[in-house]
């Protein structure tokens, strides 16, 4: 579009690619139509069990998109929580805190509280912090903690900053446990909190600003 001259920078036609601009102060348009940015929206969902985070699925299971409003199904998920997981989940349409929240370079952590068959003892953890090794790949827990164990269920509070797929039931899969009930509880210092199940909320300025820094 550009190099036919479609392209206008204030009033100007231009026809240099990779030209740079001030957003805030240049005025950019398309034959003769202003371009506008689109406003960012970032949005957190407490998603239930039974959803998946893809827009349509194969095998015609339901959406967390079938949540929203209809004018946000352009929205995409902020990493995934699997089919039999719920909790804390981000959406927006800003690639860039996308890659911020996910790149394990970034190390943001996410903190999940766990169900576990069985009881769950220090030494397990231990292990978690240390990390180890399972399905050829390293696997390690930030932190980890009981919330409360018997012969039969123990709840499982780990903190994550690498955010492989599957971690935290990997983790448990490591050492022969299953994971009955997965919920992740906060990511960076955003907290699931009182938000309802399948319910979603808009995320404040300095929520944004927190998950930046």
């Amino acid at each position: 579009m550009i190099l036919e001259g479609r392209v206008a920078v204030n009033g100007q036609s231009v026809h240099e690619l990779g030209l740079k601009i001030e957003p805030r102060q240049d005025q950019v348009s398309v034959d003769g139509k202003v371009v506008r940015a689109k406003r960012k929206l970032y949005l957190a969902l407490n998603k239930p069990r039974g959803l998946v985070c893809s827009r349509n699925d194969e095998r015609g299971r339901p959406t967390i998109y079938q949540l929203l409003p209809k004018e946000w199904s352009h929205l995409h998920s902020v990493g995934r929580l699997d089919y039999n997981s719920e909790g804390l989940i981000f959406l927006t349409n800003d690639g860039e805190f996308s890659l911020r929240l996910t790149h394990p370079r970034f190390g943001v952590h996410k903190k999940y509280r766990a169900a576990v068959e069985g009881r769950v003892g220090e030494e397990m953890l231990c292990r978690f912090r240390q990390g180890l090794w399972y399905e050829g790949e390293r696997l390690k827990a930030v932190g980890a903690r009981v919330i409360s164990a018997n012969q039969s269920r123990s709840i499982v509070e780990l903190d994550l900053a690498e955010g492989k797929y599957r971690e935290v039931r990997r983790l448990f899969e490591s050492q022969g446990r299953t994971v009955k009930l997965l919920q992740r509880i906060q990511i960076g210092r955003i907290k699931l909190g009182e938000l309802p199940s399948g319910k979603w909320r808009t995320l404040t300025e300095p929520e944004i600003k927190s998950l930046l820094c």
